[in-house]
């Protein structure tokens, strides 16, 4: 065969050099790769491609050199492609490159011009360089206009300035064929510095150039903010408000006109290549409402006193602040394990975000650790406040009084291993808030194994609003599944928390959708309690009080338990760079990233991975360091995590007494030494204390904890023995307020992940001790749930 072909020739007889390279390009590329072409032609009739033949495409990227394009092209070759059909499907699916591998060898483009974002003052560079039977011509364009002097293979232009920013394409020229790169953007950022004529070469790593700044608005202004990377290709971007991606916000400017209330919050960018990714700082931007007031007697007074903005409190009911702690109990330690509630904490968490709450999420808290962790909510909860404490968990109620059941309980366990929901309630009602919301996700059976009688005295307040999952001595059942699921309450809860209605009239909505539901009609039903007078909802706007006071300062702090630290590059002596980057799937759940990004020429092999840390933390050796995210448990924050990464996953950060360092160990090869053993290159990194690290949640008990307004007759806790005592007040001193003003670092991210069964899990309660002797809570989803199944649910005592 020639080396040019007919546009009618069958794919399957392109030359293997042209398919191997077909597929090269196809296989690398995320966006316009073999998913999206399986996609295209899947529409077309003539060569319809099942999900099983993508399924089997797939399945070669497991195997060694396996090409999952060779696998589609080959399916398509036999059912009768033609490269006019692929030429069309390439050009659809916006590949330029895989195409130029169909095109007739006589002029064949070669390097294609890369998209580029640069600071105003450098030098800008776009090459295109192409190969022809004949003498090969250039000509750039801007837009759809030449560019003077455009006409050879490098397009420069020195000192770059804002006008110079647009799309570029080259024409290439020969005798008998035309043919156009691919289309080029230019981003050109303005920091106000003038970087006079010296060429700044790009080494193709994002530097971030303009940060966004904290603005100060009334209701009906505009909302303008910017950031700004360098880098090749030009970075990609994403805004997010209280850590929940906007809409339609992928540009370096975020605009948002006519702004109200509900648009107040924390702001950054997330920016990112094809194997970078890095986040601006967060800043806070307020809104103050404003209000229409008319004058009552329009003509004792000049027209343009009639109607006028008055810049102060609106008549609508608001917050000073909004704070919430989500905690999720799951992996007991001598009781059954859960699943629902880490995915329940996930989905609650980017939702109270989008309402701009202040959002600690937590998984799987000892004793002293929930104690503690309240101690901190509580704190928060001043004049005007609006606070929320969910819970998920083993749980259970004796005498009207709910007990949240901590990881390291004893089996049995009584109300001292458990904390009291009406003495944390009692604690809630001394303060002023303007609401307060608690919604228990947990089992209310009876437990007979505690026999203590409650001595509560709670006093009448007129914002307090309680939601059960389940109705007092009732179980919640958690049905599985072979994807991730919500607990019943949840499920239903989600659709509805974002309403702007009153919180009790979303409560009672969600009664009525958990009412109908099949699978545990008779079963499970809401229960709400509340003593709420006021027409209080979530969505209600932030009016912020005083910014200097202890409570503004600690509701920082607890805002900054999310966030982590900076990302960073590391450079070893060999000459490899490695880039070493965060995120979190809840505040105590840390995900480290590793990946090469510069490494020598000679170097025939190279590997970095992160080892030695702290005892405190619980890290698995085998879940450390590996290729996909999934293979260290993480599944819903792996779309967001960048790719050809080693990834490590670390929990319990509430456990971290110190700061954080550990090793990034570094073995490599040279080709001058290739029958030696690799060469071994190590860095110690500090971090710091990251996410809910910083608010020491491992120290003991503080003498006015929560636990010590639960006094039971009878328990252990009413007439504690000397090992109690030793509990409560060995080595105790007054609060340490000067942790409050640490400076921490402005950037953050949050996921969460795990994996189901197939089973069914009602929870019950049996008289005998034993493992199974305690109340199982149980929660779940259910989109899928069929008939068959639903009538197969049955409780059956553990």
């Amino acid at each position: 065969m020639s080396d040019t072909w007919d546009r009618s020739t069958k794919i399957s007889s392109l030359k293997e050099t042209v398919l191997r390279k077909l597929c090269e390009v196809l296989d690398k590329s995320s966006i316009r790769g073999w998913r999206k072409l399986g996609e295209i032609v899947n529409n077309d009739r003539r060569f319809e491609v099942s999900s099983d033949h993508m399924e089997m495409c797939s399945l070669r990227v497991l195997e060694v050199g396996g090409s999952p394009s060779l696998m589609l092209l080959r399916l398509m070759g036999d059912r009768g492609c033609t490269v006019a059909h692929l030429s069309d499907y390439l050009q659809t699916l916006g590949n330029m490159e895989a195409l130029q591998c169909l095109k007739p060898q006589d002029l064949q483009i070669l390097l294609q011009p890369h998209s580029v974002a640069l600071l105003c003052g450098h030098n800008l560079r776009l090459s295109c360089l192409a190969v022809g039977k004949s003498t090969v011509q250039y000509q750039w364009f801007k837009s759809r206009e030449e560019v003077p002097g455009g006409n050879s293979p490098d397009l420069l232009i020195s000192s770059a300035q804002l006008k110079d920013a647009g799309f570029y394409i080259c024409r290439v020229n020969s005798e008998d064929a035309c043919e156009f790169s691919q289309w080029a953007q230019v981003d050109v950022l303005n920091v106000g510095v003038s970087y006079g004529q010296t060429y700044h070469s790009l080494d193709g790593r994002l530097k971030l150039a303009i940060q966004p700044q904290s603005q100060r608005l009334h209701a009906g202004e505009s909302l303008q903010l910017e950031c700004g990377a360098v880098g090749r290709p030009i970075p990609r971007y994403q805004w997010h408000r209280n850590s929940v991606p906007l809409p339609n916000a992928t540009k370096r400017k975020l605009s948002i006109p006519d702004v109200a209330p509900d648009h107040a919050g924390r702001y950054r960018c997330e920016i990112s290549s094809s194997s970078e990714r890095m986040w601006t700082n967060e800043v806070d931007v307020s809104i103050t409402p404003r209000i229409w007031v008319k004058v009552s007697e329009p003509e004792e007074v000049s027209e343009a006193a009639g109607e006028y903005f008055l810049n102060s409190l609106p008549e609508k009911l608001y917050a000073t602040d909004k704070v919430a702690l989500l905690i999720g109990n799951l992996s007991y330690q001598n009781h059954p394990q859960l699943k629902a509630p880490m995915v329940d904490v996930y989905e609650l968490t980017n939702l109270l975000r989008q309402l701009n709450f202040k959002v600690v999420s937590l998984l799987d808290l000892t004793e002293s650790e929930m104690r503690n962790a309240v101690d901190e909510f509580l704190l928060l909860l001043h004049k005007g406040v609006y606070g929320l404490l969910y819970y998920a968990g083993h749980g259970y109620e004796n005498y009207g009084n709910s007990f949240m059941v901590p990881v390291d309980a004893p089996n049995p366990y009584h109300s001292a291993n458990c904390l009291c929901v009406q003495s944390i309630l009692k604690l809630m009602q001394e303060k002023e808030t303007g609401l307060n919301v608690f919604l228990l996700d947990m089992c209310r059976k009876r437990n007979f194994h505690d026999d203590s009688t409650p001595n509560i005295v709670l006093r009448v307040t007129a914002n307090i609003v309680f939601g059960y999952a389940t109705c007092q001595d009732a179980e919640a059942f958690e049905l599985s599944s072979t994807s991730f699921i919500n607990g019943v309450f949840v499920k239903f809860l989600k659709k509805r928390l974002l309403d702007d209605e009153k919180i009790t009239v979303v409560l009672d909505r969600v009664a009525e959708d958990m009412g109908q539901f099949d699978a545990t009609k008779g079963k499970q039903a809401l229960e709400i309690r509340s003593s709420l007078s006021e027409r209080r909802a979530l969505t209600d706007p932030i009016v912020p009080g005083d910014s200097h006071s202890l409570a503004h300062v600690h509701s920082r702090q607890w805002a900054k338990a999310h966030e982590l630290p900076e990302s960073m590059c590391l450079s070893f002596d060999c000459g490899v760079q490695i880039k070493l980057g965060f995120a979190a799937e809840f505040s105590n759940v840390l995900v480290i990233y590793t990946h090469i990004i510069k490494k020598p020429v000679d170097m025939t092999f190279c590997q970095a991975h992160v080892t030695d840390f702290s005892q405190d933390l619980d890290v698995d050796p085998k879940e450390m360091n590996r290729e996909t995210p999934e293979e260290t448990g993480i599944y819903l924050l792996s779309s967001s995590l960048p790719q050809h990464c080693l990834y490590t996953r670390l929990s319990s950060l509430q456990k971290l007494r110190e700061e954080l360092v550990f090793t990034v160990c570094l073995q490599g090869t040279f080709a001058a030494m290739a029958e030696d053993p690799p060469i071994h290159w190590t860095r110690s990194v500090n971090i710091g204390k990251p996410l809910i690290a910083r608010l020491d949640l491992h120290r003991p008990v503080r003498r006015n904890s929560c636990l010590q307004t639960c006094l039971m007759p009878h328990s252990p806790c009413h007439s504690p023995g000397p090992e109690h005592h030793a509990h409560l007040y060995h080595g105790l001193q007054a609060p340490d307020y000067s942790r409050l003003f640490l400076d921490v670092a402005e950037h953050a991210a949050g996921a969460c992940g795990g994996t189901f069964s197939d089973s069914v899990n009602p929870c019950g309660l049996s008289s005998s001790p034993g493992r199974f002797s305690i109340p199982i809570e149980a929660s779940d989803d259910i989109d899928e749930v069929q008939t068959v199944f639903i009538n197969s649910l049955q409780l059956q005592p553990q």
